[in-house]
Parts: structure tokens; sequence; C-alpha cells
């Protein structure tokens, strides 16, 4: 990505004034970048930073949130079906999400979370693709994901950035 993430923390100074507390870059995998966590609800302001010592989860802690900006990347055309796999399986591994992968018969990058999640293509183009259907994803088309098997796919052999807010979600019975 050649755009540079910057988070800014806010927060009140001794004398109960809005003041910036911190700028600090997000927590970055590659395609994952961590803006924040909350670990619950209501949210506690009391956190200074609550990516600090955290390990990057694709999944919001119970009752929590994750906030992050990722990208969806073209596939290596060197590479096989086979090793397309591997690398998306260790990279779900690597985020303590190899459970969500119940069914990759469409792709190897589908998943299901047990979120809701907000979604907002930011730059570039991306299709959604679900078990029975696809979308065309432009700039500022927005998707509410309610706990459904999907992928991110780049069709055009280029990259685009997403936001995403994932919220923890309780499955309908």
């Amino acid at each position: 990505m050649t755009r540079k993430l910057r988070r800014i923390i806010t927060g009140n100074d001794e004398q109960g004034r809005s003041t910036v507390l911190a700028e600090k870059p997000p927590v970055d995998l590659g395609v994952l970048h961590d803006m924040w966590v909350t670990d619950g609800a209501p949210a506690s302001y009391a956190q200074e930073d609550s990516l600090e010592g955290r390990p990057v989860r694709l999944e919001p802690p119970p009752f929590g949130t994750v906030f992050r900006f990722f990208r969806v990347e073209p596939d290596d055309p060197a590479l096989d079906a086979a090793e397309i796999e591997a690398q998306v399986a260790q990279r779900f591994e690597a985020i303590g999400a190899a459970h969500c992968r119940p069914d990759t018969s469409r792709s190897p990058r589908m998943h299901l979370t047990g979120t809701i999640d907000y979604i907002i293509v930011l730059e570039g183009e991306v299709t959604l693709l679900l078990d029975e259907d696809e979308v065309d994803l432009k700039p500022f088309d927005t998707v509410i994901q309610r706990g459904t098997n999907h992928a991110w796919v780049s069709k055009n052999g280029q990259s685009a950035l997403l936001a995403a807010i994932l919220v923890d979600a309780e499955a309908q019975a």
C-alpha cells in the first residue's frame, strides 16, 4: 500500500480538556492494518492504546469490535491452486482464524466469522464472493456482512483498499 495510515488517539488531559494523546501507526500484518479494538460494550475510554501487546486476530474479542483497513491483492499468476490454498491457509492460521474456513469450495479465501461487519471500499475495485452470488464493488460501495461465508477477490489485477468494522455477533438459532 502506498498510502501511509495514521492512528490519532484522543483523550482528556488532567484538566478534562480534549487533546491528542498519541499518534501511532496501525498494527500491520501486510494486508491487515488494525486501528483499534474494543473488549466489550459499553467500550471504555480508559485504554490508552487498545492494540498494545495484543496479537492481530481476524475476529474481535467476545462482545467487542475491531476496526481495520485491509487490502485485497490480485492472485500471483505464478502460483497454482494448491500453492494459493496453502498461502491462504497459512494467513488465516496466523490471525487465529483457521476455524473460520468452513467451506472453501468456491474460493480458498472463503471464510465465515461470528460478526456483523461494516465494509466500505475506499480505493480500487473488488468482487465480493458469496456461496450463491457475487457482487462487483467500487469506491464507497458498502457491504453489511452478516455472518455469511464470503471472500474478497481482485479480478482486475489491481489491489483494493477497504475499511472494516467487525462487531461480535450472536448467531441466529
